[in-house]
C-alpha cells in the first residue's frame, strides 16, 4: 500500500481535531492515523469501505471455488 505523507495525522491531533481529519478524508479520500509514529488506523469514506468489503468477499468466493475445483474428487468421495 502506497502511503501519501500528506495523509498522515497523529492520534493526538485526530483526537483534538477530528473535524480536520474528516475534511482531509473528503479532500483526499483517506487519512492514516499514527499511533506512536506507526500507521495504525485508516479512515475512509463509508462508500469506499463498502467497496473494500465487497472485494474481500469476492476474493473469499474465488479462493473457495479454486479449492473445490482442486479437491473435487475428495469432496465427491466424502459426499457418498
Amino acid at each position: 500500500m502506497m502511503i501519501n505523507t500528506d495523509n498522515l495525522v497523529s492520534i493526538s491531533e485526530a483526537n483534538q481535531n477530528f473535524s480536520r481529519v474528516a475534511r482531509l478524508v473528503d479532500e483526499r479520500g483517506s487519512v492514516i492515523i499514527l499511533k506512536n509514529n506507526v500507521p495504525r488506523y485508516l479512515v475512509v469514506e463509508f462508500n469506499q469501505a463498502e467497496g473494500i468489503q465487497a472485494a474481500s468477499d469476492e476474493s473469499v468466493l474465488d479462493v473457495s471455488k479454486k479449492l473445490i475445483d482442486k479437491n473435487r474428487q475428495a469432496y465427491e468421495e466424502l459426499a457418498k
